[in-house]
């Protein structure tokens, strides 16, 4: 998330490339570089509402390089970002290349979700929780499991949770089975 650039954005065809991440270097501090995993590697679908928080969030970073007020009446597509600027970039959002620090996030993250009851939750659990919600959706695990750029198999075992409404499902699919099968008894 946090090596996301602008243009991994297509905000016509709806979706979100995913082909960098961060990794800490002792020698170098932080830099970009492709993800550990050839499956991480991916372009998901994104919602209308997050295209349009990413275009508010573009359209504030283009003010700040242009160093226009919020608010004044101004035809963006003039101004340019700089190549490789970052969605969410560090030093205060100033230096649209300058990286976060993962610590960082996962601490501001972990006390915003502190205050609003959702105490010791960090944000990797919003990968399995992502994964457990779109599963009990109905989405095929293969289809979520390219979207977390994970196998199958890992999403599985590692970053879905057992949930009663899953449990559910599988108790009215074998109802549905049972009924077509001995004709209406089950």
């Amino acid at each position: 998330m946090l090596a996301l650039q602008w243009g991994d954005v297509n905000f016509e065809a709806k979706t979100l490339s995913m082909s960098r991440a961060i990794e800490p270097t002792k020698k170098h501090g932080r830099r970009i570089k492709a993800p550990k995993m050839a499956r991480g590697l991916r372009t998901i679908t994104i919602d209308d509402a997050l295209v349009n928080v990413l275009r508010e969030v573009r359209d504030k970073h283009l003010r700040l390089v242009a160093g226009i007020a919020d608010g004044d009446k101004v035809d963006s597509s003039l101004i340019r970002l700089p190549e490789g600027a970052l969605i969410f970039p560090g030093g205060g959002g100033f230096d649209l290349l300058r990286t976060r620090t993962r610590h960082t996030v996962e601490n501001d993250f972990r006390e915003r979700a502190d205050k609003i009851g959702f105490v010791g939750f960090r944000i990797h659990d919003l990968r399995g929780t992502h994964s457990t919600l779109l599963l009990d959706a109905g989405v095929p695990v293969h289809v979520v499991a390219a979207r977390i750029g994970d196998d199958p198999a890992t999403l599985l075992r590692i970053y879905t949770k057992r949930t009663r409404k899953a449990d559910k499902s599988a108790a009215d699919v074998i109802a549905a089975l049972s009924a077509a099968v001995l004709g209406g008894t089950a």
